[in-house]
């Protein structure tokens, strides 16, 4: 498979389609489950704040990979991806209620490279909070 956009097709400041995430509690026990990060704070209310946090917070790699797939899903072929990486700003908190918390993502193209990449910066936040940093991939387009 190969991505469905084409880099001539591409220009800086093209805007990706944003998606919303949501992520509930049951949501981050799955996730433990196939991570195997079974840390109490992304499933302990008492346990998170008896370490000083408001409440359970989502895994960093769950939200992580939640942003990312703005781009998979735009690029269609998540294996167009060849760098990724950001910063953890701000925890998202997960109450324990039926709604949970909201990831937003929104993603454009910052620039184009050599050899048909582009980078894409993304913004995620939750409940009106920046909780990712310097969050930027580069996507190898056809």
């Amino acid at each position: 498979m190969t991505a469905k956009i084409a880099f001539d097709e591409v220009e800086v400041g093209t805007e990706l389609p944003a998606q919303s995430f949501p992520v509930t509690r049951a949501t981050l026990v799955r996730y433990a489950g196939a991570s195997g990060d079974f840390n109490p704070i992304h499933w302990n209310e008492r346990f998170a704040r008896e370490v000083g946090l408001p409440d359970v917070i989502a895994h960093g790699m769950f939200t992580m990979a939640s942003a990312v797939r703005v781009v998979t899903d735009w690029v269609g072929d998540p294996a167009a991806v060849v760098e990724y990486g950001v910063r953890f700003t701000k925890p998202v908190i997960v109450p324990d209620d039926e709604q949970g918390a909201l990831i937003e993502v929104s993603a454009k193209v910052a620039a184009k490279l050599d050899d048909g990449r582009v980078r894409v910066d993304l913004t995620a936040t939750s409940a009106g909070q920046k909780v990712l940093g310097m969050s930027r991939a580069v996507v190898q387009l056809a």
